[in-house]
This record gives C-alpha cells, sequence and structure tokens, in this order.
C-alpha cells in the first residue's frame, strides 16, 4: 500500500516547480547519496502558506518531497513548525522511514528549517 503511494508521488510529484515570489528558498541535500530537495514557500496574508519543490535524487526523496509540500501547503507556520517524523511514518510506513531515514525526511527537514525564516 505504502509502496503505491510512493510510487504515485514519484511519478506524479504534487507541488514539484519553482513557486515565484517566494519569502523563503531553502536548498537542503544528502552529500552521500546525492539527494537535492528545494523547497519554496510564500505567507499569504491570511497566515497560510502556499509550499513548493524543485530537486533531484532517489524515489524515496523526491517522493517524500512530494507528500511533504502537498501535506504543508495552506498550513499555517505554526502547524508546519508542529509537524514531525510521525507524519512521515503514517505517510510512507515505518519501515521505509526506518531504512531511508535521510532520504525520507530530507524535504520535511529542509520544510521546517526554511519555515524559521519567515
Amino acid at each position: 500500500m505504502f509502496l503505491d503511494y510512493i510510487l504515485d508521488h514519484y511519478h506524479n510529484p504534487r507541488r514539484r516547480g519553482k513557486l515565484e515570489d517566494a519569502d523563503v528558498v531553502l536548498k537542503g541535500g544528502n552529500p552521500g547519496c546525492g539527494d537535492v530537495v528545494i523547497i519554496y514557500i510564500r505567507k499569504g496574508e491570511d497566515g497560510r502558506v502556499e509550499v513548493s519543490f524543485e530537486g533531484e535524487g532517489c524515489t524515496v526523496s523526491q517522493a517524500c518531497a512530494s507528500i511533504t509540500c502537498d501535506f504543508a501547503n495552506g498550513k499555517t507556520v505554526e502547524e508546519i513548525k508542529n509537524l514531525d517524523y510521525k507524519f512521515l511514518e503514517e505517510h510512507i510506513g515505518d519501515e521505509i522511514l526506518k531504512t531511508r531515514f535521510k532520504c525520507a525526511t530530507l524535504a520535511l527537514d529542509t520544510l521546517k528549517s526554511a519555515i524559521s525564516g519567515l
């Protein structure tokens, strides 16, 4: 079940692409494996954010970037600050999270670092 979900996000990424007029842009990466994610955030007047990403790397890192940005889009800064790895475990399963931890958490960690800039 999780594998199909991950593959769908990899082949049909949500929120992928440069966000024009972003308030914050942050690049994150895993030097050991070459995964790269660039997170774009724009904060609206209502306090909710628009989020997108660009990147390259393995299936897990790019699918998790899609999952993370899709989930975070429209949330408040505070809601994003409160996201933790449990969010990823619920979406990709604990086996993939444990075995591919750096790949799976790259986008979430980068998003949380980027959101602190707002």
